[in-house]
């Protein structure tokens, strides 16, 4: 998979993967986000190693005066934090905190991707049916290319989630492509944005 335009430039956005798992429906998500957790690192690992931007885009988890460095400590120090230590943010990675389902509600996601000069988003984390159903319709309806990882986006209902995989591929005209088919052009920081330097192949 290489860039969707000639111009513009592709970021991965990481959604709700830094996370403690003491919901009510935490007992339904465990065995689905413990599937997806390789393939998102393996999906960071790809990102990071060709200059691609990282955006992570988590639930504040209604401490509204937490910061990232706390919401991932919290996550660090959960029972779970086996989920989270393989797909922790690092240096180079951006994070947005949010509060609704749609990564862009009420977030500064869409100027930071428009700052980037991001016109193709990569999708993954957490729950296909409910916050990347969502997101997905809110980067398409701003004009941005969709791209869902299969294989890297945890269900709670996999019945919804296979609806939801729907409507994202026929609605919204989003790509769904398992994690292995997913290619990252290698990039370079250049002042005012990403430049390409060469197509991974």
């Amino acid at each position: 998979m290489s860039e969707p335009t000639a111009t513009g430039r592709t970021a991965l956005i990481v959604i709700d993967m830094i996370h403690t798992y003491d919901h009510e429906d935490a007992d339904l998500l465990l065995p689905s986000a413990r599937k997806i957790v390789p393939v998102v690192g393996d999906l960071l690992a790809a990102a990071r190693s060709a200059g691609t931007a990282v955006v992570y885009a988590n639930d504040n988890f209604g401490q509204w005066r937490s910061h990232h460095g706390e919401i991932v400590r919290a996550a660090l120090d959960g029972p779970h934090a086996d989920l989270v230590q393989p797909v922790t943010p690092d240096d180079d990675s951006l994070f947005v905190v949010k509060a609704r389902h749609s990564i862009f509600y009420e977030t500064p996601l869409a100027y930071l991707l428009w700052e980037l000069g991001v016109t193709h988003v990569v999708l993954c984390g957490q729950v296909t049916e409910q916050c990347v159903l969502y997101s997905a319709l809110d980067a398409h309806i701003r004009h941005l290319d969709v791209t869902v990882v299969s294989d890297a986006v945890a269900t709670i209902h996999p019945q919804l989630a296979d609806a939801a995989m729907e409507m994202m591929r026929r609605n919204m005209g989003a790509r769904v492509l398992a994690g292995a088919d997913v290619v990252f052009t290698t990039c370079e920081r250049a002042q005012g944005g990403w430049r390409e330097r060469e197509t991974l192949t």
